[in-house]
């Protein structure tokens, strides 16, 4: 079942040919997981959220509060028999039916789909094998709009095709500078010695919910000195550790890259630090 605007409906009956999100991309979504009915890192997304909407010029309602919007997704996950578990959840929303490139009204639509996870906490891959490569294809334009979750994702789709075809597990996205940005589904970690690296936001990343909160267990640590600061191609195979980071997984590590074959311990310390955070909140 979709919550679509409030309603409960069957999940092929919610969208139009006129919807806006669908002929435009004219939408922004979020990436939850929920577990036991606890939606993690809810204020994080819920304020990202409303940033992006300003951003997009969407017109907020009056009744898009933190209470509101947790209700309803938590609606959702109850309707789908998800409550006593994990579950992916997508919050999207978009300006609704109508219109060219310019909108014929103000107001704006949701809709919330959920779907079950294995996992309810984070845990270390027990994949054998992580490759990842640069897709150079198309590049992300550096700038503000490539920070935001929107529906406009033809770079990704494209990469994700490419990884496929040529049997890797994840791509790394450049921008119109040439520096490395982010993976496919996440944001990049580069970790030499003591000193652990990650590209800025002016750089084109998506400024990910998760990323915040491995930035925040970095410079707590105590242990680790955190740069944010372009990352260039050929810093990849000097690197002791890269890792990919968002909400579903909390942490990937890259097992290979091209010739380079990577260590995971601090990638394994800083996910322990996460979880450890996590209780403790």
């Amino acid at each position: 079942m979709i919550n679509f605007n409030g309603k409960l409906i069957k999940e092929d009956n919610f969208i139009t040919n006129d919807n806006r999100g669908y002929k435009f991309g004219d939408a922004l979504f979020e990436t939850l997981k929920v577990v036991h009915g606890k939606i993690l890192f809810w204020e994080d997304h819920y304020f990202r959220l409303m940033a992006s909407m300003r951003i997009m010029r969407m017109e907020i309602p009056m009744n898009f509060t933190m209470e509101f919007l947790e209700a309803e997704i938590l609606k959702t996950i109850n309707v789908n028999g998800l409550a006593k578990s994990s579950a992916r959840v997508r919050f999207n929303v978009d300006r609704g039916d109508g219109g060219k490139y310019l909108p014929k009204e103000k107001r704006v639509s949701y809709s919330i789909d959920a779907e079950p996870l294995s996992n309810d906490f984070y845990t270390v891959s027990s994949l054998k094998s992580y490759t990842v490569d640069l897709y150079k294809d198309y590049f992300v334009a550096p700038g503000l709009l490539s920070t935001l979750k929107t529906n406009n994702k033809a770079i990704n789709i494209l990469g994700s095709i490419y990884a496929k075809e040529n049997d890797f597990d994840n791509c790394l996205l450049l921008n119109t500078n040439k520096s490395v940005v982010e993976a496919l589904q996440g944001n990049l970690f580069l970790v030499s010695g003591e000193r652990i690296k990650t590209p800025p936001i002016t750089d084109g990343c998506l400024n990910g919910v998760m990323r915040k909160h491995i930035i925040d267990v970095i410079l707590n640590s105590g242990d680790y000195v955190l740069e944010e600061a372009s990352i260039s191609p050929f810093e990849l195979q000097k690197a002791d550790e890269l890792f990919i980071t968002n909400v579903i997984i909390g942490i990937q590590p890259i097992l290979k890259y091209r010739k380079k074959v990577f260590d995971t311990k601090v990638s394994e310390d800083i996910l322990r630090r996460l979880n450890t955070k996590m209780r403790l909140s």
